[in-house]
């Protein structure tokens, strides 16, 4: 075989893509999201496939729900939509005869029944509709789309113009490969799917076809150089099976669709195909290649729902069955994890009674014959006319397999198989059912596990990170996380949002090293160390110490890096500290962007004396701050610095909104080995900047008069004179407290924004008040929390550094500090010291 003197490199993503779709009969695919509000169906995507004639601008930009449309239709009903020309043309209002003449349509809905996202818009090629196997696999990507959107957290766009990656990477995900063949010069150009699929590589590739023949087991060789090699005879469309060998000694079954093109002289010029396993093809009808096909898709099998998948494709086409169910066994209950058909309304009245959620949950005491069958564990056949209770001849009129699911001593489920045309069951096809449900049986136990190692993982990432984020004056933050894509999906990334006061606020967002229960549990230590280390008042430089001592202290042999900001909300200054993390990036307010240079140091958990050094920066209002962790902008194929680079520009033209900048950010990141945490915060500015007034009190015998006279004077100078008696009491009451349980300094402190004055009494301990549990009229003391509790809206004691400050607040109706009174309008803080 000639070769070329060069190596062609893997074919580009969009490229393949276009093949694949083309090969499944598809012209043009579309991704519509329902909107905010459901206001109705909006584009966000498109892809066209390979030598198309549909052109994406014929497809409506919205779709109403209220309108007939097909794919209006399709999301009401929750049902696929498959159109022919004919049934394209009953369409007349949507107008799409005239968008696509000759083709055929597909609509299917994107999520399940109690969650509604979208629906997957495809425009076939053909006039006469979809065939079996090409529907299969349309409802394989759009299951796959809709994975992807849940996993983003389904960002719906709110007026059509966002955009959304969707189409190539759920395409990537059902590892369909493309290639294309130069006869004649043992040239190939094959995508990185293809490459992953033979078990090449792709670095190793150098474009040459015997480099991917050389995996091909002996026997399988001669069918595949006839397409290497094709003659004049054979111009048209191929289909094959072969075996490959990896490089780990596996030996995988593909099956290879080709088309042939010829010159003008007829001679064969030109290979186009795709490969995929078999996990991704409907079996064919002998049973050694059945097994084979349900072995491979059975190993590809991760979760319950996907053994579901295979083993309605395995059994009910391929059999000619009428119905097929998959359950599990809990307790006395068959809990169902699959069903074909899915409507309800195709199976017994016992099973209709049961079906509270998705699928029906019987119970086995209604069905005694099918609890023995699981009593003895061996399948069980019944003939037509077979007398069963109604619960289950419902299911086979014509003839019902049920076979028990064995795994590790036990049974696990149970299958269910029926027909409505009498079924007559041959040695061969008995044989058949018992080796399935021993296949079924051990990994349906081992996706039982899975899912709930997965479950698990999920409940325990959820209850360490904020369920929500607290609001915020001036401002407002959203965070994203995502689990990592491979292995256990739980890991160390961690974010936090802190209210310190009523115009301070703090950002850290933090990666313990690893993905494990441990990294998991360290995480969720150093998120609370950090809180409470900053909730205590401690400034930024501090905090970040503190814990790190705390996780050299704890020897857990794992480290953490961490960025913590601490931001003024009145005035946009903003303090940063960066432990062994990624720089905070920045959105100015013209749009550009950068990183913020913040001088770093060791990660947290290294030594114990490490040093922190703060850096300030001013924010001006619009900026859009960005923390992040290193599972976004770096990968086995990204490199950190060009992930940096790619964040920067998708920040510069993120929207405006923050949650749909958040979403569009994590778009960034096609391939995620990581989990991902993102805290963005867009400072405003506050609206009306408080005033304050401050007062430190001396111990001297008159020194609640002197607080008293304080606060008269500036009430009447803020224009608050009408709240001078409850004011005043409370005043008298917090600081007579402090002076008489504490030592050291006392402080007293006034703040007015908005309709609330809030009165502050700092002191040097740090236990709590505490309210008296009993008072009566023998009482000498204790009744002053009790009138401060009276005459407050609200009232508290949070920790200060090296004490408390005590707190209430009182509601001042109908009043701005920028209308309070003459002489004191400026904003600004100011201090006075006591003694008269």
């Amino acid at each position: 075989m000639p070769h070329a003197a060069g190596p062609m490199s893997p074919a580009p993503e969009p490229t393949g893509r276009e093949r694949v779709l083309a090969f499944a009969g598809v012209s043009l695919a579309a991704v519509y999201l329902l909107g905010e509000g459901s206001d109705g169906l909006r584009l966000v995507e498109t892809a066209k496939a390979a030598g198309a004639t549909a052109a994406p601008h014929a497809l409506p930009e919205h779709y109403a729900l209220s309108d007939r449309s097909p794919a209006a239709d399709a999301l009401c009903t929750g049902r696929p939509l498959w159109l022919d020309s004919e049934g394209i043309a009953a369409y007349q209002r949507d107008g799409a005869t005239g968008r696509w003449p000759g083709a055929s349509l597909g609509v299917l809905p994107l999520g399940d029944e109690g969650s509604r996202l979208g629906c997957l818009l495809i425009v076939g090629s053909a006039a006469d509709g979809f065939e079996v196997e090409q529907r299969g696999f349309l409802l394989r990507y759009a299951d796959a789309i809709a994975t992807r959107l849940r996993a983003a957290g389904a960002s719906r766009p709110a007026n059509g113009t966002g955009t959304s990656k969707l189409l190539g990477p759920a395409l990537r995900s059902l590892r369909v490969g493309s290639f294309v063949l130069l006869p004649g010069t043992g040239r190939i150009e094959a995508d990185a799917t293809l490459l992953d699929l033979v078990g090449t590589d792709p670095d190793d590739f150098d474009g040459r076809a015997d480099t991917l023949l050389a995996r091909t087991v002996p026997e399988d060789l001669p069918a595949l150089l006839s397409v290497v090699e094709p003659s004049a005879q054979v111009a048209g469309d191929r289909e094959l099976e072969f075996r490959v060998r990896r490089s780990t000694g596996e030996v995988r079954w593909l099956r290879l669709s080709c088309r042939v093109g010829t010159d003008a002289t007829g001679r064969p010029e030109r290979v186009v195909g795709v490969v995929t396993s078999a996990a991704a093809l409907r079996p064919r009808a002998d049973d050694v290649s059945r097994v084979q096909w349900l072995t491979t898709a059975l190993d590809d099998a991760m979760t319950v729902r996907d053994v579901s998948r295979v083993v309605v494709a395995a059994l009910g086409e391929p059999l000619g069955a009428d119905r097929v169910a998959l359950a599990e066994l809990q307790a006395d209950r068959l809990v169902v994890v699959g069903l074909d058909p899915p409507q309800a309304d195709a199976w017994p009245e016992l099973w209709r009674s049961e079906w509270h959620s998705e699928w029906p949950d019987a119970s086995l005491h209604a069905l005694p014959s099918l609890r023995a069958a699981l009593r003895e564990g061996r399948p069980r056949l019944w003939p037509a006319g077979a007398e069963l209770e109604p619960g289950l001849s419902g299911i086979g009129p014509g003839g019902l397999a049920v076979l028990p699911l064995p795994a590790h001593g036990q049974v696990a489920g149970v299958c269910l198989i029926g027909w409505d045309a009498p079924h007559p069951f041959g040695p061969e096809e008995r044989s058949l059912l018992t080796v399935t449900a021993g296949l079924v049986g051990q990994t349906l136990m081992r996706a039982h596990a899975y899912d709930a190692e997965q479950e698990l993982a999920t409940m325990l990432q959820r209850s360490l990170l904020p369920r929500s984020l607290p609001p915020l004056p001036g401002g407002v933050a959203v965070a994203r996380y995502l689990p990592a894509m491979r292995g256990l999906q739980v890991g160390g990334d961690w974010y936090d949002v802190i209210a310190l006061s009523e115009s301070r606020v703090a950002l850290v967002i933090g990666d313990v090293q690893g993905h494990s229960a441990a990294a998991a549990t360290i995480m969720g230590q150093m998120r609370t160390a950090v809180r409470a280390y900053a909730v205590e008042g401690h400034p930024p430089d501090v905090v970040v110490s503190h814990a790190n001592r705390l996780l050299v202290g704890m020897e857990a042999d794992l480290f953490a890096t961490c960025a913590y900001v601490e931001l003024d909300m009145e005035e946009g200054n903003a303090w940063f500290v960066r432990a062994g993390h990624l720089a905070p990036l920045v959105r100015r307010p013209d749009g550009t962007t950068e990183e913020v240079v913040v001088e770093g140091g060791l990660p947290l958990g290294v030594v114990a004396d490490a040093e922190y050094p703060m850096t300030a920066e001013p924010l001006a209002p619009g900026t859009v701050l960005a923390l992040l962790t290193d599972g976004l902008v770096e990968s086995s194929t990204l490199h950190l610095d060009e992930g940096m680079r790619r964040m920067r520009r998708a920040l510069a033209a993120a929207p405006a909104d923050l949650g749909r900048m958040a979403d569009a950010l994590l778009g960034v990141a096609d391939r995620r080995d990581d989990d991902v945490a993102l805290l963005l915060l867009r400072y405003d500015g506050m609206r009306v900047r408080p005033i304050r007034a401050g007062w430190l009190v001396w111990r001297l015998p008159d020194a609640v008069m002197h607080a008293r006279r304080f606060t008269a004077r500036t009430l009447r100078s803020w224009g608050l004179a009408d709240q001078g008696d409850t004011t005043l009491l409370v005043v008298s009451e917090l600081v007579t407290n402090a002076l008489m349980h504490t030592h050291g300094t006392v402080r007293l402190d006034l703040t007015y924004a908005v309709d609330r004055l809030r009165v502050a009494v700092t002191d040097s301990s740090p236990r709590a008040p505490a309210k008296p549990v009993v008072t009566d009229w023998e009482a000498t003391g204790g009744r002053g929390l009790l009138l401060v509790e009276a005459m407050s809206a609200s009232w508290g004691s949070v920790p200060a550094a090296g004490g408390k400050q005590v707190w209430s607040e009182i509601v001042v109706p109908g009043r701005e500090p920028g209308n309070a009174g003459p002489g004191d309008t400026e904003p600004g803080p100011r201090v006075r010291q006591g003694g008269g």
